[in-house]
């Protein structure tokens, strides 16, 4: 049994490494694209096709006043962008917040029974017109200059979808600041997806779609209460292109409060997980290049070697408690503390040796990761908090998603 758990140990750091080396290496290859990204993407664009952007809707009352702001504020001529906000069944007074922006030119609203996100969207796509549509969320915001960001990246024909880059809005608690790095590191791994064609995800914030792929490849599904994510694969599959545009900003209300993170999380997992079993005809499969070879069946081992490396933590953890308090019971507690180093007693086998490789490659790439969101790497609590708590609370919804897919249990949205 002892040989088994070794075993399974060395493969789950042993998954972990190779996919940090995969990334650092695809970096350096990318890093002067970045830096042409930055220096010239959204600048002497001349040609600007007509956008539609869908705000859906539910109980939005707070937030979409602004979210619908940030979209007129765009740095987009007005003629060529058009709204469409869905109210999907609100039982507040969102309806009352969108009639406000009836007197905007090209703006129009749409209201039906509560059916979900996938609903609201398809209902308005059938409205849609224009040449590329996407979707806000009503709980985002987008910077003035992200469609001028993405826009440019639809002038090779082959590229059917752009993503832009997601930031936690105005972070107060420390489980949002705890979210802004995780979003940081979020950008990091999106961009080098999208170099490796690979993308697994096209987040409701703002992803932008030529309006042929939904004729095409029909509307949303439901998708496991995540539709982003399954549009996303339906799209790999028929081996359509989507690229990144790092350089695009939204931003997003983050959870202030646990429980609420708690389930949103749950929610992207379980997604996840039964997504990739509805497309496991993609996994190993070189019809699908990096997406099928390695991405997701690396993201979805991932998932289950964080399992094991935090039970067998865990474990070792308890057991060390437990030797302390029998040596407490036979000795009670010894002051004598010595600060002599020795180092014949490093432990130098394979599993420490690994774990400290894995270690110091997650703290490269979450440099990285700082200095390619914030433009500049600098220390601060949130990268305290990150380093404290996400290792603590991710097991918590990987085991709740990964337990309501093997015993096919419903998850809630909110």
């Amino acid at each position: 049994m002892a040989e088994i758990q070794t075993l399974i140990l060395y493969c789950s750091l042993f998954i972990s490494l190779f996919f940090e080396v995969f990334l650092l290496i695809t970096y350096l290859e990318v890093r002067e694209e970045i830096s042409f990204e930055e220096q010239y993407i959204g600048k002497n664009i001349k040609r600007f096709p007509t956008v539609t952007i869908i705000v859906p809707c539910f109980n939005e009352e707070y937030t979409v006043n602004k979210t619908i702001k940030s979209i007129l504020n765009l740095d987009y001529p007005k003629d060529k962008l058009s709204i469409i906000a869905v109210n999907d069944g609100s039982t507040d007074k969102t309806l009352s917040e969108l009639a406000k922006f009836k007197k905007h030119y090209r703006f129009s609203i749409l209201s039906k029974k509560n059916g979900g996100k996938h609903t609201a969207l398809n209902l308005a796509l059938e409205n849609v017109k224009s040449d590329l549509v996407g979707c806000l969320d009503a709980d985002s915001f987008v910077s003035p200059d992200a469609l001028k960001k993405i826009v440019p990246f639809f002038d090779d024909v082959d590229i059917m979808a752009v993503t832009p880059s997601i930031k936690v809005f105005e972070p107060k608690s420390v489980l949002q600041y705890v979210q802004k790095i995780e979003y940081s590191w979020g950008i990091f791994l999106r961009r080098m997806l999208s170099s490796l064609g690979a993308l697994y995800v096209t987040p409701g914030p703002f992803s932008i779609f030529r309006t042929k792929v939904f004729q095409e490849l029909g509307g949303y599904s439901h998708g496991h209460q995540t539709e982003d994510l399954e549009m996303a694969l339906r799209l790999q599959k028929n081996n359509y292109k989507i690229v990144n545009s790092h350089g695009a900003h939204v931003y997003t209300s983050a959870p202030l409060k646990f429980p609420a993170l708690y389930k949103q999380r749950v929610r992207w997992t379980y997604g996840f997980l039964n997504n990739v079993i509805d497309y496991r005809e993609m996994f190993f499969n070189k019809k699908y290049g990096h997406i099928g070879l390695f991405i997701l069946p690396i993201a979805t081992s991932s998932i289950f070697s964080t399992l094991y490396i935090a039970t067998n933590a865990l474990q070792n953890n308890i057991s060390k408690a437990f030797d302390m308090m029998t040596k407490f019971r036979t000795v009670g507690f010894n002051w004598n503390f010595s600060l002599s180093f020795d180092w014949f007693f490093i432990n130098t086998g394979v599993i420490p040796f690994l774990t400290l490789s894995a270690v110091i490659l997650t703290f490269v790439i979450l440099y990285l990761s700082i200095r390619l969101a914030e433009g500049r790497f600098r220390f601060t609590r949130g990268i305290f908090y990150y380093l404290v708590l996400y290792v603590l609370i991710v097991p918590l919804w990987l085991t709740k998603a990964v337990f309501s897919t093997i015993f096919k249990r419903q998850i809630s949205w909110r």
